[in-house]
C-alpha cells in the first residue's frame, strides 16, 4: 500500500500534463471502417452457401466462355469459306487469263504469219514498205485493245476474288459495333 501514493502522483502528473499539450486532432470517421464493423459482427453465412455461389459463378463463367467460343468459331468459319471462296475466284480468273493471254499470242502469231505471207509477194520496196506501215498500225491497235481487254479482264478478277473477303470484313465490323 505504500505504493499506492506513488502511482496516484504519477497518474496525477501525466493528466496534468495531457491537460497542458494541445488536445489530439479526432481522425475523420472513415465509412470503410463502419462497414468493416458490420461485416464482422454480422452473420457469416455457411460454407454451404458459398459453395452455391461459387458454383452459380463458375457456371455463368463456363456459360459465357462457350458463347465466346461459339462466336469466334463461327467467325472463323465464314472467314475460312471467304478465303476459300477468294481462292476459287482468282483460280478461275488465274485460268481465263491465260487462256485469253494464249488467244492473243495466237492473234499476233497469225497476224506476223500473215505480214511474212504478203511480203514476200511485194512487188517493190515500195509495197513492201507500205505493207509494213500498215502492218504496224494494225498491231499497235490490236495491242492497244488486248492491253485494254487485258486491264477490264483483271479489274474485273480482281473485283471478284476480293468480293468475299471484303464481305466478310464488312460483316465483322458490323458485328463487332
Amino acid at each position: 500500500m505504500a505504493n499506492t501514493p506513488k502511482k496516484s502522483a504519477i497518474v496525477q502528473s501525466a493528466v496534468a500534463q495531457s491537460a497542458a499539450a494541445p488536445a489530439p486532432v479526432a481522425a475523420p470517421a472513415i465509412p470503410a471502417a463502419a462497414a468493416s464493423a458490420k461485416l464482422l459482427t454480422a452473420p457469416q453465412p455457411s460454407a454451404g452457401e458459398y459453395q452455391g455461389v461459387l458454383r452459380d459463378s463458375v457456371e455463368k463463367g463456363l456459360a459465357q466462355g462457350r458463347a465466346v467460343y461459339v462466336k469466334a468459331k463461327v467467325a472463323a468459319d465464314e472467314s475460312a469459306a471467304a478465303i476459300e471462296a477468294s481462292y476459287a475466284a482468282t483460280r478461275a480468273a488465274v485460268a481465263a487469263i491465260n487462256a485469253k493471254a494464249l488467244d492473243t499470242l495466237r492473234a499476233n502469231v497469225e497476224a506476223n504469219f500473215d505480214f511474212l505471207k504478203s511480203s514476200f509477194g511485194a512487188a517493190s520496196v515500195a509495197d513492201y514498205v507500205e505493207l509494213q506501215s500498215e502492218f504496224a498500225r494494225k498491231r499497235i491497235d490490236a495491242a492497244s485493245a488486248q492491253a485494254k481487254e487485258f486491264g477490264e479482264l483483271a479489274q474485273r478478277f480482281a473485283l471478284e476474288a476480293s468480293a468475299p473477303i471484303k464481305a466478310q470484313v464488312a460483316k465483322a465490323l458490323n458485328l463487332s459495333h
